[in-house]
């Protein structure tokens, strides 16, 4: 006989049906033998949480096959390469970042949202999604080239290393195929598709580093990545029955997409500039020696984040349905969410805090032995990027996207202008210092004093204090 806290109420069926998850319990409770006992009984009947878990799983081992495969790659090619030509690979690389969300228009979560709501305009938003991606492509590469030609003129090899790492825009525009199987709850067809590309090209970077390839060389095998998941994407999607033939876009999702849209792609600007400022700053205003460093760092110092976006983007088709049902279950949910991911940036701060020193040096070698100071502040900086998923997702809910964007502006005006103060005085730990205190400014300086945030300021503060772990103890 079933556990009565176990069953599935009709509604929730209903609301898995309406949402096109899978829900059939061989596809989504294989996990289930995995998971300790306790989870299991948590787990068991619940078809739709089985699957909003069971997403995030998927989303999880492909991080861990990345970050298994991956680091033992990266850190080949950082040894190999040295600070220096690491550092301009870095600095490429956060040069181009910086427009990528140009590239994608920042619309991935507006997609996802209206392929939760309609699947049956699928062909038309995915279509449409496709298209102005395209377009967006062209006129980023374009934007990026002709900022680095006027930053770094007569130097050819960073234009190079830019211009190859740029192209990856244009194969971006399939990432529209992601975003309908996130709506979908389903990414391990997206797992698929990436992880194949990403084994076979960490094979070819192999093959360079044995062969000592140039540094042109590993931006290219880069792009190849790029290259290879688009083509795997296609075939997945075909293998599901469906034909990218079908898209049809149409000029007024395209407007509508766009009229929600650029506030977002202003935000996702804004944010990659919170994000990767610093290191094409330490490259204009010291060196590319001191870009290596501190890209080891910031690179171990960002290895965890899929933890907390895989469960985010999870979550969100879940949040969508349940907000439908009940105001009451929709902020109790997103509590225990925003409790779930306080815990796993602290743990994951207090670890590094701990291990940083033996840690670089055994992942980088002694030629990056400045990068452990640098790690132990960006680390404390980064506590809040998970609480800042269940914002994020409250944020879209309450469709308050243009305020994300006067955030998102704030913390990456506010991060330059503490890099070009702090850089001259301190150097590389300057600019840890200055992501730190931008990272963490929105919480602690923006959400107290704005109305419209106090009812969720108060669900990150309860979380981040920790104090719920107490209430679980009584139970």
């Amino acid at each position: 006989m079933h556990n009565a806290d176990h069953e599935e109420s009709p509604s929730e069926l209903e609301a898995a049906a309406i949402l096109g998850l899978e829900t059939d319990p061989r596809t989504n409770s294989a996990f289930l033998k995995f998971l300790p006992r306790f989870l299991r009984d948590k787990l068991t009947g619940r078809h739709i949480l089985q699957t909003v878990v069971g997403n995030s799983s998927w989303l999880f081992w492909d991080k861990i096959i990345r970050l298994g495969a991956g680091l033992i790659v990266t850190l080949w090619i950082a040894r190999y390469l040295g600070p220096g030509r690491f550092g301009l690979l870095s600095f490429a690389i956060a040069f181009t970042a910086i427009f990528n969300s140009m590239a994608s228009l920042g619309m991935d979560t507006i997609v996802i949202r209206e392929l939760a709501h309609s699947p049956e305009r699928r062909d038309s938003i995915l279509g449409s999604a496709f298209i102005l991606r395209v377009l967006s492509a062209f006129i980023a590469f374009a934007i990026v080239m002709a900022a680095i030609l006027i930053l770094r003129r007569g130097d050819f090899i960073t234009i190079w290393v830019v211009a190859i790492n740029a192209g990856q825009f244009l194969f971006q525009s399939l990432n529209v195929i992601d975003l309908y199987f996130q709506s979908k709850v389903q990414s391990r067809y997206t797992v698929y598709a990436t992880n194949a590309a990403f084994l076979l090209m960490a094979v070819v970077k192999i093959v360079l580093l044995l062969s000592k390839a140039s540094l042109i060389a590993f931006a290219w095998a880069t792009l190849g990545e790029f290259a290879l998941a688009s083509v795997f994407l296609l075939i997945v999607y075909r293998t599901r029955n469906l034909r990218v033939t079908t898209w049809h876009p149409t000029l007024a999702v395209m407007r509508d997409l766009l009229r929600e849209s650029w506030p977002m792609i202003l935000t996702g600007i804004s944010a990659m500039i919170s994000i990767r400022i610093d290191q094409v700053l330490i490259g204009q205003m010291l060196n590319d020696k001191q870009v290596g460093i501190y890209s080891a760092a910031a690179r171990i110092s960002e290895a965890w984040y899929f933890i907390p976006l895989a469960l985010t983007g999870s979550v969100l088709p879940l949040l969508v349905e349940i907000k439908k049902k009940s105001e009451t279950l929709y902020y109790d949910r997103l509590q225990k969410f925003c409790n779930v991911q306080a815990l796993i940036g602290i743990a994951f701060a207090l670890f590094i805090t701990v291990t940083a020193g033996p840690l670089t040096r055994v992942l980088y070698g002694p030629a990056y032995a400045g990068s452990a100071a640098v790690l132990r502040i960006l680390i404390w900086g980064s506590v809040l990027i998970p609480i800042g998923g269940g914002w994020a997702n409250w944020m879209l809910l309450e469709n308050r996207t243009k305020t994300i964007f006067y955030f998102q502006i704030f913390g990456a005006v506010l991060n330059v202008i503490l890099n070009l103060v702090l850089i001259p005085h301190f150097g590389i730990s300057g600019s840890a210092y200055a992501t730190m205190i931008s990272y963490s400014a929105w919480v602690f300086v923006l959400c107290p004093f704005m109305k419209s945030q106090r009812k969720i300021w108060l669900i990150m503060v309860r979380s981040l204090s920790l104090i719920w772990l107490f209430d679980l103890r009584k139970k």
